[in-house]
């Protein structure tokens, strides 16, 4: 048999096994957002899921901002930015991102993953370049630095002495870019960005910091990671992205005035994609706004991030390293990791698992995200339940 069929059929059959044994909980219809509360075939659940850390989802402002450009440029642009597609709202999204970030100008992209994707096949072109990256590094950082044309190294996960072997490795001629995850997509723990930044000034790499769940999550006031560790000018690349905390859809780049108009001219991605439609860029811009004029959010988070892992934890679940609103649950075999998913969404705990490829093989978990918009009381009840269902499953 072809080997590309071979693939599509062993897929298949996983699926469909895990639908026989009612444990496929994957691409399942919300029909109903209702803050922390969506509706999932009939049934009001409880959301654990999703990555609206700061609650913005349906925000008046945010809502209005979108109406108000969806009536007045209507549904999209005429094409690419860099043609016929940029609108005012394009530029004013942009400096409100560079002055969110304080960098000196911004690029948006039509997605997260196409962010990454595209900038950093952008920056390491030339065959003497050295893309290196964290090895639990974002798929996108990942198939970002395979369509770059430069050597790939990765270092052992936020292993700084590994970091330092790479670079000495790269040689002192090669055009180097570092690319890290300010938090981590499946264990929710924070890179060492003191260290990582040193050693990126000291062996002369470009640093670029990917902040998707880092944004509105790390800092005081939610500015991202350098303000968690109260640094300035430590990344040269800022990327994020703008439909976790930021309610819409997109990525973008902060940087310096040289860089971001490079990658304007040259990263495909951007070059060759359609704009944002108005009414998402409007909600964007109006979001970076709400995180500011609302510190509350950022704080509410924060405490209920301690709250839930300080639960999970005492119950002796094992979370890893996370210290974000990313709790993995461990539940080690794939199998284990779909029964208590099951179980959680008997009693209305809309949860997910993450399995094998996605995670390493024993590492299967819940991938369980806290917000804002929990309540005291929501973070107690989902406790209680996922207690209930690790101990059924074996998992505590």
């Amino acid at each position: 048999m072809n080997s590309i069929y071979r693939r599509i059929e062993e897929m298949n059959q996983r699926v469909a096994d895990l639908r026989r044994n009612g444990l496929y909980f994957y691409l399942q219809p919300i029909s109903e957002l209702d803050g922390v509360w969506v509706t999932v075939n009939g049934r009001r659940m409880l959301l654990f899921a999703g990555y609206s850390y700061l609650g913005l989802l349906g925000h008046p402002k945010i809502t209005a901002a979108a109406q108000e450009a969806l009536a007045r440029y209507g549904t999209g642009t005429h094409g690419v930015r860099i043609l016929a597609g940029t609108l005012p709202l394009h530029d004013e999204l942009e400096q409100t991102i560079a002055r969110f970030k304080k960098a000196e100008a911004a690029i948006v992209y039509s997605s997260g993953y196409v962010t990454n994707l595209a900038t950093v096949s952008a920056l390491v072109m030339g065959r003497n370049d050295v893309v290196i990256c964290d090895k639990y590094n974002h798929a996108s950082i990942v198939d970002g630095c395979l369509l770059s044309r430069a050597k790939f190294a990765r270092f052992r996960h936020n292993d700084m002495a590994d970091l330092e072997r790479c670079l000495q490795q790269a040689g002192t001629d090669a055009g180097k870019l570092v690319v890290v995850d300010a938090v981590f997509s499946m264990d929710g723990d924070i890179i060492n960005l003191p260290e990582v930044s040193r050693l990126c000034r000291e062996y002369e790499a470009l640093l670029m910091v990917d902040e998707a769940h880092s944004v509105g999550v790390l800092g005081e006031t939610g500015h991202g990671i350098e303000e968690h560790f109260g640094l300035e000018d430590a990344i040269d690349l800022y990327m994020g992205t703008l439909s976790k905390p930021i309610p819409s859809v997109g990525g973008y780049v902060a940087g310096s005035q040289e860089i971001i108009t490079y990658l304007k001219h040259v990263a495909r991605a951007f070059v060759f994609s359609a704009s944002l439609p108005p009414a998402q860029t409007a909600a964007a811009t109006a979001s970076f706004e709400v995180i500011e004029e609302e510190p509350w959010r950022v704080k509410t988070l924060q405490r209920n991030v301690r709250l839930f892992l300080g639960g999970l934890k005492a119950r002796g679940f094992n979370t890893l390293n996370s210290e974000t609103p990313i709790v993995p649950i461990i539940c080690g075999e794939d199998e284990r990791a779909f029964q208590m998913t099951k179980l959680c969404q008997e009693e209305n705990i809309f949860v997910l698992p993450v399995v094998s490829p996605a995670v390493p093989v024993g590492l299967a978990r819940l991938r369980a995200n806290v917000t804002a918009a929990h309540s005291e009381e929501d973070i107690a009840y989902a406790l209680d339940v996922f207690e209930r269902a690790g101990r059924a499953v074996g998992v505590i």
